[in-house]
């Protein structure tokens, strides 16, 4: 259990990396996600480590599918811990993901020494994901230039198909690039 592997230890299962994506790229789009949804974090506060708390959702509804240069897309399970009272998923839950999807999805095409300030993150809720259901989310990068890159996050019912939210995301590129 000890041994470490030669190999990246990425998170997702049965993920589609795109092949013009090299493995640095894949791997660091995966400390993204395990640094930004605490998967790495020892120190968690015991009030959050219950069962059905914000841990509870960000350990275990979350799976990586496919990574490639400019589009990611992944599997969100509505469990209960980010329900709400309609047994629908939360609105607060849907922003978390949409943003933590679009941060991963602009760094496929933005170059590791610029950072990401985020400067709008919009939603649109369509309908209501049920709990006990999948949602698959697809980022895509609708822009990327010199100093900023526009995101564009839809959220579909794994078994129709069906639209429920939308997000765009605009990230500023720091340092910005001098004229």
């Amino acid at each position: 259990m000890g041994e470490e592997s030669s190999k990246p230890n990425y998170f997702y299962t049965k993920a589609i990396i795109s092949e013009e994506l090299s493995e640095a790229a894949a791997s660091f789009v995966d400390h993204i996600f395990r640094h930004v949804l605490s998967l790495d974090a020892p120190n968690f506060p015991p009030q959050h480590d219950a069962k059905d708390s914000f841990s509870e959702f960000t350990r275990g509804c979350f799976k990586v599918h496919s990574i490639h240069p400019g589009k990611i897309s992944c599997i969100l399970s509505v469990k209960p811990a980010i329900s709400n009272v309609y047994q629908s998923m939360h609105g607060g839950a849907v922003g978390a993901v949409a943003e933590r999807v679009s941060i991963a999805c602009a760094k496929t095409v933005v170059g590791k020494d610029k950072e990401l300030f985020l400067g709008e993150l919009s939603m649109s809720y369509v309908s209501a994901a049920p709990s006990n259901t999948e949602v698959v989310v697809d980022g895509s990068v609708i822009r990327s230039g010199r100093n900023l890159t526009v995101v564009a996050v839809n959220f579909r019912l794994k078994d129709s198909g069906k639209l429920v939210y939308t997000s765009n995301a605009t990230f500023y590129h720091m340092p910005v690039a001098s004229l």
